[in-house]
């Protein structure tokens, strides 16, 4: 079956059976239990943030007073793609072995990196699938990389500590792993660590970049780090962007 090629120069909304029909799902915690009473709750929610022809397609009792639900319905917003801009680090994605060969003509020795899930932060999978050297999805993380020796210090590490482990290994690179936490927790905890090494007099000796499932660009730059890598980040766009950025700012 052939399928047409879609412009999306113009505006965009959901896709569900037939393109432009708006048709979403989402999923929420409602602080009650489950009965004929809730649902309808969670269907006039679903509505209030607009989505249309609302309906619960799973819901499920946590008991103590909660319940959960999945509720499938139609939005009616669209997004105009023209008018928008996203924030990304300027630099070219190169290949592992690009990377070592760059880093051997441009600056004669090798490089360190050091990396770490800060403070109480404990979800390595980011931080190991960048640093180790087994990667992830067929890319080969850092410790593979004969020109940069890679120092995964693991999780909930101190930003005193991390701080001062760039320091004692003279880091050219520090790489921050954060899963979005309750509260907005890691927006703290990156701010006291990018302020600690500001404090030191280390900030900019070095390339700051953070990682994370929900982390941007835009926020990364807004905290006072050099770059920001969301989800589908493998090590040679980390690799890429600092000895790039390293170069561009005379960093030998």
């Amino acid at each position: 079956m052939m399928i047409e090629a879609v412009d999306f120069k113009g505006t965009v909304k959901p896709y569900g059976d037939t393109l432009n029909d708006g048709v979403v799902q989402l999923s929420f915690t409602l602080p009650l239990p489950l009965d004929d009473l809730a649902c309808e709750a969670a269907c006039v929610l679903a509505e209030k943030m607009g989505l249309q022809e609302a309906g619960i397609a799973f819901s499920k009792d946590l008991g103590q007073g909660f319940s959960f639900y999945i509720v499938y319905g139609r939005s009616t917003h669209a997004v105009d793609l023209s008018r928008l801009t996203v924030a990304k680090a300027d630099f070219t994605v190169m290949k592992k072995k690009e990377i070592n060969e760059f880093i051997k003509s441009k600056f004669a020795r090798k490089l360190t990196f050091i990396g770490a899930c800060i403070e109480s932060d404990a979800h390595t999978v980011g931080i190991d699938a960048i640093m180790n050297m087994k990667g992830y999805n067929g890319h080969k993380g850092l410790e593979n990389y004969s020109e940069i020796n890679a120092v995964n210090l693991g999780a909930q590490v101190n930003s005193e500590e991390f701080a001062a482990k760039a320091l004692e290994l003279k880091a050219d690179a520090v790489l921050v792993s954060q899963v979005v936490t309750q509260k907005n927790v890691h927006l703290s905890n990156l701010t006291r660590l990018a302020d600690i090494m500001e404090a030191e007099g280390i900030r900019d000796k070095v390339i700051l970049v953070v990682g994370g499932p929900r982390i941007t660009h835009e926020l990364a730059k807004e905290l006072g780090y050099d770059a920001g890598f969301g989800p589908n980040t493998y090590a040679e766009d980390v690799a890429s962007f600092i000895v790039q950025e390293m170069v561009k700012r005379g960093m030998g």
